[in-house]
């Protein structure tokens, strides 16, 4: 059976953890979509669209990835785009408890053959999230162990940095 899996997030922006977390997916997965989550509430510092240039530009060199538009309820995306395994990422213990509860709703809301599959995280990316990476880079400091080249390039392009 082919697998198809999804890797959800809001990805504000793409971080080394993501990355490594789409990687070490595409390595296992015969198709990798990342879905970049829409969600009007939520402040961003890139748009929708920048979001989605910047992981289709990070993840070039992987053939089995492709990037999507994630909106609506993550479960009807899944059941209507045909995935099989849903990709979570796991920086710690907190990590594991929040997607833990998600995980379980999931099961009652997606398709019968739809897996939840939680990927920990590389400890030299454990500590990294998406906020620090704003704040850090905001800030002036060095950027370029917290996210890719081209994620920093941009980011330094938006603060003027």
């Amino acid at each position: 059976m082919k697998t198809k899996a999804l890797y959800a997030g809001s990805f504000d922006p793409l971080t080394l953890g993501h990355l490594d977390i789409i990687e070490r997916a595409a390595n296992i997965f015969d198709e990798v979509v990342v879905g970049v989550v829409v969600n009007l509430e939520k402040k961003t510092m890139f748009t929708f669209e920048e979001r989605m240039e910047m992981i289709e530009k990070t993840v070039e060199h992987l053939p089995n990835v492709k990037v999507d538009m994630c909106n609506g309820l993550l479960a009807d995306f899944v059941n209507n785009n045909g995935f099989n395994v849903v990709v979570r990422g796991l920086r710690n213990g907190s990590d594991f408890d929040d997607e833990q509860s998600m995980a379980q709703l999931h099961q009652h809301l997606y398709n019968d053959k739809t897996e939840t599959v939680f990927l920990i995280s590389d400890s030299k990316y454990a500590f990294i999230s998406s906020t620090m990476a704003k704040q850090v880079i905001s800030l002036g400091g060095k950027g370029d162990m917290l996210v890719p080249p081209y994620v920093l390039e941009k980011m330094k392009g938006r603060l003027n940095k």
